[in-house]
Parts: structure tokens; C-alpha cells; sequence
């Protein structure tokens, strides 16, 4: 920061100060997560797929079209991915009691273990990077990020 200060005084650098460090810090997390992940052979796709389902509550369903809104894929990628993830044991389609033409995407037990560990092992790492700050600062800035994110979602 403070070369830049010295070298284009005319600009106000003060953006830089927070973005570029939130900027790094998304990298470390990425990292981490990458890690994470890596440990259970659990690719960061399935592992999306996986917590919209296991967030939904008992019986761990959703349509495909619940899960393209949760993981913000097309309709064509989440196909494949439900497929793939029906072949390994990690999810099952069973159809709508309601409408025989919906399909329901639901968690199988294997799936809900995979995803429950990833899930520790994940937020292990993000503890771990979130260290330095006390609780009452982590809150303060889960705070502040909350605000700055709202003009975007």
C-alpha cells in the first residue's frame, strides 16, 4: 500500500487495502477447501451437490431443480453430475409421491457420511485460518461481510 501511495499519490488506494487482502484470503481458503476435499476423494462438484441436499433436512431431497438454483450450474451439468453421483452410491432418484413426472435427487446414507465428514475436515481448516481473530471479531467481520454482500446476491 505504501508503494503505490508513493508512486500514484493522485489515486485512493484505500480499496485495495481491503479487496486485495479478501483476494488473498479466498486463495488460502480455496486451498484449504481444495485440501480438504482432496483427503476424502470427494471433488469440490460433489461436495456442492451433496451440502444443498444434506442442508435440506431430513429426507436430504431436492428436484434437479432445486439443486441448479443451490449450485448455479445448467440443467444439462447437473444431469451428469446426479448421474455420476447415482453410480458411486451417493445419491438416489426416486419419483415425486405428489407428481410421477418430477424427479426427486435424495441423499443415500453413503452420501450423507461422505458429505457429514468433508464437511468436519473442511471446517477444521477453517478454523484453523480464522485463528488469530476472537470469536467477537469473527462475528464482527462475518458481519461486516454480510453488508458488503448484500448489494450483490
Amino acid at each position: 500500500m505504501a508503494a503505490w501511495r508513493r508512486e500514484r499519490p493522485d489515486l485512493d488506494v484505500a480499496p485495495l487495502e481491503v479487496l486485495s487482502r479478501v483476494s488473498r484470503l479466498a486463495r488460502h481458503l480455496e486451498l484449504a477447501r481444495r485440501e480438504a476435499l482432496e483427503q476424502l476423494a470427494l471433488p469440490q462438484w460433489q461436495f456442492d451437490v451433496l451440502t444443498a441436499l444434506r442442508r435440506a433436512g431430513p429426507p436430504y431431497e431436492m428436484t434437479p431443480g432445486e439443486l441448479l438454483a443451490e449450485t448455479l450450474v445448467t440443467s444439462g451439468t447437473m444431469t451428469h453430475r446426479v448421474d455420476q453421483m447415482a453410480s458411486a452410491g451417493l445419491v438416489e432418484r426416486l419419483p415425486d409421491p405428489s407428481d410421477g413426472r418430477v424427479v426427486r435427487v435424495r441423499l443415500t446414507s453413503r452420501g450423507r457420511e461422505g458429505v457429514d465428514g468433508a464437511l468436519g475436515n473442511l471446517l477444521e481448516r477453517e478454523r484453523a485460518l480464522l485463528g488469530r481473530l476472537t470469536a467477537a471479531e469473527q462475528r464482527e467481520l462475518a458481519g461486516l461481510l454480510r453488508t458488503l454482500l448484500e448489494g450483490f446476491d
